[in-house]
């Protein structure tokens, strides 16, 4: 049974989250972490309950300090202007042009770096783990995003919605796997091609390569715009098959099938920062040049979100864990099916920790990334083989778990739960 009340203590929170009483109603086989095991186990654990997991955890773990998250703030934007200026006074003195591009090439890289750390500042704001005030919030969350060209309210409503319904088949917002019925079906996905084609080229890695480059550099436009990767139950309202419905579930409109009517002005609210956007990137190009604008910002946008779809990919995405199916599901299920990774001192001095320690972050978004570390390790005893580390290459497990995880069916030792196929394949 579940019930809706607070996920902490009254002082640190301000938006209801799903809690179980007790333990969850249905046990499943714990799925194995990469950390702890390799073998699926057969004896069936009970997850426990959401209140047990956040009193495990320091009371002041959920108490963000604005002068912290605006210390890292002030830092990440410093850095971002400096490296623009440096690049920009000096990379054109440059006399040999292959130096040259490889300066710009070096600048796009490092700047995306950079830049794709005040993206996950704003998704503190978003999340309320920024301050504990809901305007500050806002207002600091709506700069940094409109700053990267993202709509900051309309990722807000359909991010909270991702957290909500974590690994739901139905109703999760973000990387809802395609089934075996259906994954012939996704069109995009399988770059137009029919079905006899798609199967008969799915695994050649040329093909494998064209998909994911376009899954890299144009996933998240996708996601904004058509809704891509969610569930098929995660809208607020239907838009009807055929005809032009599939124009309705964009991130920039304010009547969009993704957002309720009270949203609406929100959305508004976020388009007007991405046109103010949009008119200063205008105007500094009247006076640089549009190709100096390009080599200065529109490089760190597609790394950024190379980055972004990189990492919320391969935080749903792993061979041994699972999603479940709506009877199935609960929040604390689906909280615990994602993976912590390692990405070194990038991940965790210029993207905040969100790739090391996501799993108590999808438990608890309220609290702020620098105690993230901390709650891990008070939550990790308690939680045994559900939590779940993989700290092998983060590039190279992007390219595996994109060759490999391709669709889900039901997890044989697991009622109610689903596994990649190449997992169950490979266990035959």
């Amino acid at each position: 049974m579940t019930v809706t009340t607070r996920s902490h203590k009254a002082a640190a929170a301000t938006e209801p989250e799903v809690v179980s009483t007790g333990v969850d109603a249905v046990s499943a086989a714990a799925p194995p972490s990469s950390s702890s095991s390799s073998q699926k186990s057969a004896e069936p654990i009970e997850y426990p309950d959401i209140k047990t997991i956040r009193d495990a955890i320091p009371d002041h773990c959920f108490r963000p300090r604005v002068w912290i998250s605006m210390a890292y703030f002030i830092r990440d934007f410093a850095m971002a202007f400096g490296l623009g200026y440096l690049a920009w006074q000096y990379i054109p003195l440059i006399a040999s042009t292959p130096l040259r591009y490889g300066a710009w090439a070096l600048y796009g890289y490092l700047q995306g770096l950079v830049c794709t750390g005040i993206w996950i500042l704003a998704h503190e704001c978003g999340h309320g783990a920024f301050s504990r005030h809901t305007w500050f919030n806002n207002v600091m969350g709506w700069i940094g995003h409109s700053f990267l060209l993202v709509p900051y309210f309309s990722w807000k409503f359909s991010h909270h919605r991702h957290h909500r319904f974590t690994g739901h088949m139905e109703k999760d917002m973000a990387f809802v796997p395609a089934t075996e019925a259906d994954r012939n079906q996704r069109k995009l996905a399988n770059l137009y091609m029919d079905k006899e084609t798609a199967e008969m080229f799915e695994d050649v890695p040329i093909v494998q390569l064209v998909k994911l480059i376009a899954h890299q550099l144009a996933g998240w436009q996708m996601y904004l715009l058509f809704n891509v990767s969610a569930g098929k139950g995660s809208k607020q309202w239907e838009t009807g098959k055929g005809g032009m419905g599939w124009l309705r579930v964009s991130h920039f409109e304010p009547s969009s099938a993704v957002f309720r009517n009270s949203e609406a002005i929100y959305i508004a609210l976020s388009d007007l920062g991405l046109m103010i956007m949009g008119y200063i990137l205008y105007q500094a190009a009247q006076v640089v040049g549009w190709q100096m604008v390009g080599l200065l910002y529109f490089q760190q946008y597609f790394w950024v979100h190379h980055w972004l779809v990189a990492i919320t990919y391969l935080h749903h995405t792993h061979e041994e864990v699972h999603h479940f199916d709506a009877d199935s599901w609960t929040f604390v299920k689906g909280a615990l099916a994602t993976v912590d990774r390692d990405f070194g001192f990038i991940g965790k001095h210029l993207f905040h920790n969100i790739i090391d320690h996501h799993v108590v972050h999808h438990l608890f978004p309220r609290i702020p990334f620098y105690y993230a570390e901390e709650a891990t390790n008070s939550i990790r005893p308690m939680l045994g083989p559900l939590y779940h580390r993989d700290d092998r290459s983060f590039m190279g497990q992007l390219w595996y778990n994109f060759t490999h995880c391709k669709w889900v069916v039901p997890d044989p030792q697991v009622p109610g739960a689903l596994i990649w196929a190449h997992t169950v394949q490979s266990t035959q």
